[in-house]
């Protein structure tokens, strides 16, 4: 028998149909010939098999290798209530981050419904899965331990909705102006001399560095905490994203602003607009989607 190292893991099967000490020996000469098992004890009493392996664990390969010997391994189906998923790459690492559990066998995450449908063996429990969710930069929840998960889904998904839509509208309102400040002169060339013979170009780049921090460090804060520690992750999200490239271009801006002599001849230039407007317009597409959640859910 091979001894158990550090890098063992246990899982733990629950097995139907075992009827005597022959059916125990014949589990347990299954589960040890599949690759990767270190140890393995089937007790009848309690229909449980408890598996070592070595590494990585290959639940998949030890429910096959029991049903190949005549029994079947019991499973049971868990329900979760996942949110901060914002696009298909979420649902990805959610059900990349469940198929990891020990025991998992299948996971399917829905982003419209935020929930995802689990199929493991009786030994997984919801907190392991929970954790898993937890370690991928989403929360979860069990359905089942909510007293009433129709009505707290609505609730959040309302609430959310208001969420965005104030943000949005902060966002909107301080927005514009740094778009029509910096851009207006593209539409209307004259707009060019007027902001220089009025405020002038460096008190117009003073004012838009104001209004775009209010809106990157206001409605678009929310960009920050989720993008910032999932690219820390390696994980990396439409968040990341976001953040990344807003706080490039108001970088940009910033110094272009208040140190121009750091910048080579010929490129001092601002891109508060870009940051402000990209926020805006990312706001309002999480607005839409709150939305078309919420409809969802109700349709359903």
């Amino acid at each position: 028998m091979s001894a158990i190292t550090a890098d063992s893991v246990a899982v733990s099967l629950p097995i139907e149909g075992m009827t005597c000490a022959s059916c125990v020996g014949r589990v347990e000469k299954a589960l040890k010939a599949v690759p990767g098992v270190n140890q393995a004890s089937v007790n009848l009493a309690t229909e449980r098999a408890d598996i070592t392996f070595d590494g990585t664990p290959d639940v998949a390969a030890a429910v096959q290798a029991v049903q190949k010997a005549g029994y079947t391994v019991a499973e049971t189906s868990i329900e979760l209530s996942v949110t901060g998923m914002t696009c298909a790459s979420c649902v990805g690492r959610v059900e990349k981050a469940l198929k990891a559990v020990p025991g998992v066998s299948s996971a399917a995450v829905n982003l419209a419904t935020e929930r995802a449908s689990i199929t493991a063996a009786g030994g997984v429990s919801s907190a392991a899965l929970i954790q898993a969710v937890a370690k991928a930069g989403y929360e979860a929840r069990a359905i089942a331990a909510e007293s009433s998960d129709t009505d707290a889904v609505a609730e959040r998904q309302a609430a959310e909705l208001k969420s965005l839509k104030r943000s949005l509208t902060i966002a909107t309102i301080f927005a514009l102006p740094v778009f029509i400040l910096e851009m207006g002169a593209h539409i209307v060339p004259a707009f060019h001399h007027v902001i220089a013979q009025t405020i002038g170009t460096q008190n117009s780049w003073y004012l838009q560095f104001a209004l775009a921090s209010i809106v990157l460090f206001g409605p678009g804060l929310r960009f920050f905490k989720k993008g910032i520690p999932a690219l820390l992750r390696g994980a990396p999200d439409m968040n990341s994203l976001v953040a990344v490239g807003t706080s490039a271009a108001y970088a940009y801006s910033v110094v272009a602003t208040f140190a121009a002599g750091l910048l080579p001849a010929g490129t001092v230039n601002v891109y508060y607009e870009a940051a402000a407007v990209i926020v805006a317009l990312i706001l309002l597409g999480r607005y839409m989607e709150a939305r078309a959640k919420g409809n969802t859910s109700e349709a359903i």
